[in-house]
């Protein structure tokens, strides 16, 4: 599971097609009809990201003036320190790194994705971030300019230079290839914090309903007791942008009976969790579009 930006991007398949498949097909937005205007070369070659895998989505997020995503000072310190946590959908890993350093301490944190070259990107990125730290002169802030796929990303800002803070990142961040909802491999696991930002969307859009629940069962079940789950849920225009990436996503739009707004009750009511805390007063300097709740919900 990927995380979404403001554009929606597909690619188009060849062949004839009947009238049910063609009632699923993608209906392109005024933006993007202006981009193909510029050649149907570039048609060819828009990214398809049906599960919001975009390669360039921390460039969507943050823009050139901010020092860091914004979501990560409304996240407190005492839901990381000494805990084991997990970042659900963790995209190309800037989120997953941050909350590894040592401002929030955690003992560990494992960032999941379904999209193995966003992993791969993780992985260079953290390598990145310890070596060009290890290298730094005391004081000194070193970045970089691009991803380890080509795209221009956002940075990760560094905060002080020092070797002890990168010293053991290795053991306490990692990254995984996995589908979240399929897979067993973290059946056995246990954690203190679970983060699943701006993911609901995508896992409701490819698995519908049976999906959404799949989901709040299974982070409830991995975390400890008391434990803090994180979420940032799309709104419902956002499905509406979204909701023909694929055949697929086109279906389950149409069936889908539990809108964002029922979440709370449902995370509470059904699953079970004690108390939420709305975080989304304190957000601030988000980018366009980006401008959604995040709760805390403990088990």
């Amino acid at each position: 599971m990927g995380q979404d930006s403001n554009e929606t991007k597909t690619k188009r398949k060849r062949g004839g097609r009947s009238k049910e498949k063609k009632s699923t097909e993608k209906v392109f937005t005024n933006e993007e009809q202006k981009q193909q205007g510029n050649g149907s070369n570039q048609k060819k070659s828009q990214e398809f990201c049906p599960f919001g895998n975009y390669k360039n989505y921390y460039g969507y997020r943050i823009s050139n003036d901010m020092d860091e995503d914004p979501r990560l000072k409304v996240m407190k310190k005492e839901w990381f320190q000494g805990k084991d946590c997990l970042d659900i959908g963790c995209n190309s890993g800037v989120m997953t790194i941050h909350i590894g350093k040592k401002k929030f301490g955690c003992r560990s944190i494992l960032g999941v994705d379904i999209d193995s070259s966003l992993i791969e990107v993780a992985r260079w990125r953290l390598r990145s971030f310890v070596r060009t730290q290890t290298s730094a002169k005391p004081g000194e802030k070193k970045t970089h300019s691009g991803g380890a796929d080509g795209s221009e990303e956002q940075s990760i800002p560094l905060s002080n230079g020092s070797n002890a803070e990168t010293k053991d990142l290795f053991q306490v961040v990692s990254f995984q290839k996995e589908n979240f909802l399929h897979t067993r491999n973290l059946d056995e696991n246990r954690y203190d914090t679970i983060l699943c930002l701006s993911v609901t969307k995508w896992v409701h859009l490819n698995w519908g309903d049976d999906g959404l629940i799949t989901l709040f069962s299974k982070i409830w079940r991995l975390l400890n007791p008391g434990g803090i789950f994180v979420m940032e849920p799309q709104p419902w225009k956002s499905y509406e942008k979204n909701r023909r990436v694929s055949e697929t996503t086109a279906m389950n739009y149409r069936n889908i009976v539990l809108r964002p707004e029922h979440f709370q009750n449902i995370l509470l009511d059904k699953i079970g969790f004690r108390t939420v805390e709305d975080l989304t007063s304190s957000l601030s300097g988000v980018s366009k579009g980006f401008d959604r709740q995040v709760l805390a919900f403990q088990k």
